[in-house]
This record gives C-alpha cells, structure tokens and sequence, in this order.
C-alpha cells in the first residue's frame, strides 16, 4: 500500500470517509469554492487541498473539524430542500463563528437570520443556544424548540450518526474496535456490527444502518 492509499485508510477510519469526499460533497449544495470553505472552518487553503488529497491524514484543530462536520450537515439539508436557499449564507456565517463543540444540531426549521453575537460559551461542550431575530427586532434564544414555531428542531439522522461515530472513535482506535468486534462476532453478530458500522466503517453506510433500525 502506497502512503497516498495509507493516508486515505486512515482517514476513513478517523472521518467515515475520505476528507476529499467531504469537502467536495459540501462544495456544490453551498455554493462554496475551496478556498472560501477553507476561510469558513478556519484553515489554510493549501492545508485543506493538502488532506483533500490525503498529503496529510488529520484534522488536528476540534474546532475546524466541528465546522465542517456543520457544514455538511447543511450542505445535506440543501441537497434534500430542507433550507430555504436564501437562508444559506447566513447559516454558513454562523457556522463560520461557531466555537466549536463537537455535541451540536442543525436547525430543520427555517429560523429567522442570525444577529450576528458571537454564541455565550456553555458547559460541557453543549452547544451554544441560537441567537434569532424575532418579528420586531427582538432578540430570542432558540433552545429546544425553533421560536415562533413551536417545532422541536431535532438532530438530523446524519448529525446523530456522526455524534456515534465521533463517540466510538474517541475512546478506541480502529483497530480496538475490530478486536472488540471479532471477540462478540459469534455470540452477538448484530452487536458486531454495530460496533465496526460506526467505530471503522463509512458514514454513508452508519447512516443507512441507522434509518434501517429507526425505520
């Protein structure tokens, strides 16, 4: 194995999939170029052409990475007609000032636009609560619920998945995880594969496990 193909594997087992395949699948939905995106999580266009092309394996900054996993989730809201596509860039402004917990959920309501303050810090890497503009110019904050829609703004499944994988693959390698799911294989084989689905396989293939038990 070359160290290109190395790096990819090592990337799909930190991400789901390759970075590459992330990046470009947020590209067109936002209409973002690559060097914008780059602008938007915080890094260096020549770092992120470097880990679209897997020169480099890791996000080593939580805080970009909690970006772009926000930015993804926008990017599938767009792509299924979710968000208004008006709503678009101020959403990405937001997320562009986002301090980046990993625990975090997309809004599946059109929300009014943002305030622009910067989100309060909270504690234990819960997500900062939205700021919205109420009809009037009032200030709101939107916790559980979207205000003045009475609608819980629920995780999307992608986001939730993304939580588990995040969860499996901070606490053990890919490795680990394999181990764990060949010792359980032959008295647990769903248990098996729930643990490689979402501690070493691909997002594409976590999420469609997760619909097909949530169904």
């Amino acid at each position: 194995m070359d160290q290109t193909a190395h790096n990819l594997q090592q990337q799909m087992e930190l991400y789901g999939e390759p970075l590459g395949e992330l990046v470009r699948r947020i590209l067109g939905p936002l209409q973002l170029t690559q060097s914008a995106l780059a602008q938007v999580i915080g890094l260096s266009a020549p770092m992120l052409s470097q880990l679209m092309s897997a020169q480099r394996v890791k996000i080593g900054n939580p805080a970009v990475l909690s970006r772009l996993r926000e930015l993804d989730d926008l990017a599938n809201l767009a792509m299924i007609g979710d968000i208004n596509p008006d709503n678009i860039p101020d959403e990405v402004d937001r997320i562009r000032a986002a301090t980046g917990a990993f625990t975090h959920s997309m809004p599946t309501t059109q929300l009014p636009r943002s305030s622009g303050e910067l989100p309060e810090p909270t504690p234990f890497g819960a997500p900062p609560p939205f700021t919205a503009r109420a009809p009037g110019g009032q200030t709101t904050r939107a916790t559980g619920q979207a205000q003045g829609f009475g609608v819980s703004a629920a995780p999307s499944a992608r986001a939730v998945v993304r939580e588990i994988q995040d969860l499996f693959r901070a606490v053990a390698s890919a490795e680990e995880i394999q181990r764990a799911a060949a010792a359980v294989a032959s008295d647990s084989p769903a248990l098996a594969e729930l643990l490689l689905t979402y501690g070493t396989g691909r997002t594409a293939d976590a999420l469609a496990h997760y619909e097909h038990h949530h169904s």
